[in-house]
């Protein structure tokens, strides 16, 4: 059967891998645990940025205003 997951390699600045290795400690994690947290992390916050972005543009083509949004979305819910 094969590997469940896949290795990669991985540069870091020295300052930051002594930053890692204190975390691990602290946390009782390993590095990868550490790197795999920070990666889903980065993910999702992008993956926000384009919902945020998508909905900019399309309130500019609407022409609500920030204002407006909460009102629209409380009205929408109910």
């Amino acid at each position: 059967m094969g590997r469940i997951s896949k290795t990669i390699s991985l540069s870091v600045p020295p300052g930051m891998a002594k930053k890692i290795k204190e975390l691990m400690k602290e946390e009782g994690r390993t590095r990868s645990e550490l790197i795999r947290e920070a990666l889903r992390r980065y993910v999702e916050e992008q993956e926000w940025k384009k919902i945020y972005r998508y909905g900019e543009i399309k309130s500019r083509e609407k022409g609500i205003t920030e204002d407006q949004v909460e009102s629209i979305i409380n009205a929408h819910r109910k």
